[in-house]
Order: structure tokens, then sequence, then C-alpha cells
């Protein structure tokens, strides 16, 4: 009794051993959403890195399986190539996951011929002196590196040493070669059945960025300036995969990021087959050998490549404006102390392209002028230096925005007889609803200052007395202007003699200049540490 426990027990062993999982297919992506991060490294004015984007995106796609009972794997071909396999979540599984692989290998050269090793393949050679094609069956039989040989009916040869065009074809590609990247998962499922199951990941190799155009309006002063502010979410995606008819996103604001997405992505290679050969004078077939091409090596490569600069640029595709004013094109939602915006229609994400699409159309932004001048010790000039002019209005509904504004690059037109001429540009920091707006639009040449120290004595010593400020401004436009003075940081100098007010960390007095005049302020000021 006891030897026949001992012979049931292999078996048992042995029927376990050969047991394996089904291979399903998850279908195509039925629903996609794709929200895009920006580079959490990238400073305020930086541009994209449109070689090598440093954002990432969250991609979440809808797909079908159906499932035999038991165990089996699931494939999701066409992933991201910068997956993070890590991250990945698939739900809608009535057995959950058991296990999730990322493949390592794409299809390419090497790949092939490693699965078609001890199998059939066919070989054509063309005849250089005739230009008739010759085709044979051959069993590829080896390949160490630097070499592939094969088994013809004329014996063993290695590829690319006849001295003849040639070319392998494969009947097949052999099973787990995909030519896009694949994601598999180990599930259970004790009936089977069909099922809707959705993957959620994130990916490596994305971007994006916010472009603004203002044109200033005619008509008005100094006091009461109109523009129409518009504005483009420009995303960038360096995948070689591409997402269609998706729902996309763009999140705004500083992400604390603490992980190595690019190293966690490792993307699959697509191996290249390398061959070299030392030929010693003839070929198998008699074909002379070229002078010169000695110990040449002979490279087939087949990948997923970056494609040339000039077609990445060409793949700028963009959603028309439309030409409704004072509309958002984008819908805003908090995300906790971060923006996401919304793209209310389906777009398609290009493989290695960018994408435009509208996300803001204001016509009719009120704000005002103001000119903006420097004055503290070691400030102080001996003549005139002109003042900055900026654009000053408030993020909220009154003023004909009312919407946060992600930070990016705008560009500033005014209407001219020559039409539409830029006069100023600059980065745009983000701008939350409610917050005070100034934008910078270059050197005024028109409204000037002049800084002075009156005081003899050196500001800066220690229990230094109260030191007197002067500056002159001077206005040669035909209408009153308003000019800021900055006097300094409060955690420096204490203040006396003029209304000052705090504002952006800084003590500044804003004062109206008449037209074609001057106008004097004078204060004092000492160590803020001063008794």
């Amino acid at each position: 009794m006891a030897k026949a426990r001992l012979l049931i027990l292999p078996l048992l062993l042995c029927g376990g051993a050969v047991h394996a999982r089904d291979v399903v297919d998850a279908s195509e992506p039925t629903d996609l959403a794709v929200t895009v991060y920006r580079d959490p490294n990238r400073g305020q004015g930086e541009e994209m890195d449109r070689d090598w984007p440093q954002g990432f995106a969250m991609i979440s796609e809808t797909r079908t399986v159906t499932l035999p009972a038991g165990e089996s794997t699931i494939r999701f071909e066409g992933v991201a190539e910068g997956m993070v396999a890590v991250s990945a979540i698939v739900t809608g599984l009535p057995g959950g996951t058991i296990e999730k692989n990322r493949n390592a290998d794409l299809l390419s050269p090497a790949a092939l011929v490693d699965g078609t090793l001890g199998n059939r393949v066919r070989i054509t050679r063309t005849n250089p002196g005739t230009g008739a094609e010759q085709v044979e069956e051959a069993i590829i039989r080896t390949r160490a590196d630097g070499g592939l040989v094969l088994q013809t009916g004329d014996g063993f040869e290695a590829v690319r040493c006849s001295g003849l065009p040639e070319r392998l074809t494969f009947g097949a590609v052999p099973d787990g070669l995909s030519s896009e990247p694949v994601f598999t998962i180990d599930t259970h499922d004790e009936a089977g059945g069909t099922y809707e199951v959705t993957l959620t990941y994130l990916a490596w190799g994305f971007d994006w960025q916010a472009n603004y155009v203002a044109t200033l309006l005619e008509g008005g002063d100094s006091d009461n300036v109109r523009l129409r502010l518009m504005s483009w979410l420009t995303i960038l995606n360096d995948n070689n995969q591409g997402f269609e008819n998706a729902e996309l996103m763009a999140v705004a604001g500083s992400l604390n990021v603490v992980s190595d997405f690019e190293g966690l992505s490792d993307p699959p290679a697509a191996r290249p087959l390398r061959l070299t050969c030392y030929p010693l004078g003839s070929s198998l077939r008699g074909s002379a050998i070229p002078r010169g091409n000695f110990g040449r090596e002979e490279r087939i490569v087949v990948t997923g490549s970056r494609i040339q600069r000039e077609v990445f640029e060409s793949a700028l595709a963009a959603t028309p404006m439309m030409a409704v004013s004072d509309a958002v094109l984008a819908e805003e939602e908090q995300l906790g102390d971060l923006k996401l915006y919304r793209i209310p229609s389906l777009v398609d994400v290009r493989a290695q392209g960018l994408k435009q699409v509208a996300f803001l159309d204001k016509g009719n932004v009120e704000g005002r002028y103001v000119y903006r001048t420097q004055c503290e010790p070691r400030r102080e000039r001996g003549g005139l230096v002109p003042t900055e002019l900026l654009f000053a209005t408030v993020n909220d509904e009154e003023h004909g925005l009312g919407v946060a504004l992600p930070s990016g690059a705008i560009a500033f037109f005014e209407p001219s007889s020559a039409d539409e001429l830029l006069v100023g540009e600059q980065n745009l920091r983000d701008f939350a609803s409610g917050q005070d707006v100034e934008l910078t639009l270059g050197l005024s040449s028109q409204v000037f200052a002049k800084c002075e120290r009156l005081s003899k004595h050196d500001p800066y010593m220690e229990n230094a007395p109260w030191t007197r400020m002067r500056t002159t401004l001077s206005n040669a436009n035909p209408t009153d202007v308003s000019v800021r003075v900055l006097l300094g940081s409060p955690a420096q100098w204490d203040y006396r003699g003029t209304n000052s007010e705090l504002k952006d960390g800084q003590r500044i007095v804003e004062v109206a200049v008449p037209a074609n005049g001057e106008k004097v302020v004078e204060w004092q000021i000492r160590p803020a540490l001063a008794e």
C-alpha cells in the first residue's frame, strides 16, 4: 500500500507542473482618459524640453476581456512605452490580480530571429548579374554574437557573408512578441465570462504648458485699458503610442514628486541584429567581394525609434479657436491645492507629437496702466531712467476674468496702422482666481524716474540716523499716469515721511504724475534694527 502511494505522488506532481494559464488578449480601448502633469522640476519661465520631456501622465483605458474558467493571463497590448508598471491598477475583474508583468522585448530583428531558432524561413537573394531573385527555404540554426547561421540545401552558411543582396522572410511572429508594448496580469475566475475592465497607470514622457496672446483694444485711457486674452494648452507626448478620442485633462500647480518615474518606466527594448563578416575573397555563390569590405559590420535595426524633429514639429495639431468672446473652453476643477483643466471634447493625443487645444478666450478684460520704478540706497542714480510699464488688473469676473491662470508665456500685441504689432513678452506665473494680476509690457519711453539719497552719511552703518531719500518722476504723456515707487523691504528698513503700503513684500507708494509734468516724492529710512 505504501508503494502505491509513492507511485501516485509523482503523477500528481507532474500533472500540476504542466498546467498552463490560458492567454487572453484584451480588446482595444473603448474609452480613454489622459491626465497630463507638468514636469515638476521645470521652473517658472522655462520652456518644455521637446526632445526629452520629464513630465508624466495618468492614463486610464477601458477594455473588454472574455475569460475562461480558472486561471488566465490577460494581455494589454499598446500601453505607453513609458509606462510605470508598478503603478498599474486593473479594476473590474471578479478574481482580482494575482501577478502583473511588463514585457521586456519588442518585435525586432534580434527578437524575431531568437524566436525562430530551429524553424524554417525563406531567404531571398538577388543575382547581381541578372537582377533575378532566387528564393529557397532555410532553417535558422544559431545566432551567436556577430553572426547568423542558416542551413540550406547547400549546407551551412552565414547570412550577409555571401556577398549577395539577401533578405529573410518569416512566416509568422513568434508567440509573445509584439510591435507594441504589452502589459500582462494573471487572474482567476471560477466560472469565466466577459467583463469590462479598466487599466490605470502612470506613464513617463509627457509635459504641457499654457501660451497666452493678449491683444490691446483701441479706446480708453491709462486708467481704463481693455484687452482680449486668449490661451492655448500645448500637450507634449514623447511616447511612440498615441491615444485617439481621449478625454484630455491637464493639472496645474506645484506637485510634490519623490518617485523616479523615468527610472521606474524602464521602456521595453527593440534589440538590433548586428552581423559581422570577414570574407576571404569569394562567396558561396561565386560573387566577387568588393575591395574595402573586409571586416565590414552589417546592421539591421528595427526599433520604435524617435522620429526626426522636423516631423515632430509638423505633428502640431491645433483645435480651432472658438470665435465666442468670454468663453472658457476648458472646464476648471479643484484638485486639492491643484487645478484641473478638463477639455470638454474628445481629442487625439498623437504619438511623438504636440497637441494644442483652446483653453481660454476672454474678449473684454479690463485693467489699467501702471508705471513702476525702484528707489532705495545703493540704487540712487545720477540721471533719469525709464520706468517699467505694467498692465494691472484683478483676476475676477468684474474685470472680465475670474478663472485660474496656469503659468506660461504671454505675448502682447497692439493694433496699429500696420496691423497688430508685438509690444512685449513675458512669463506668466500661476494666478488663482481673485488675485491681482500685473504683467510687464516693457520699458517706457515717456515716463522716467530719478532716484537720489539726500543725506551724506552711510545708511547701512550701525545705528545710522534717518536717511532722506527722494525720487523725481517725469511724464511726457498727454494724460496723467500712475507711478508706483518701490521703496524696499520692511525687513531691512523703517520708513517715515510718506504714506506707503505693503505689496508683494515691498513697501510702495503710488502717486499720480500730471501730463507733461513732474512729481517729487520724499521720505526717510533707517535700518530696521536701529533703536
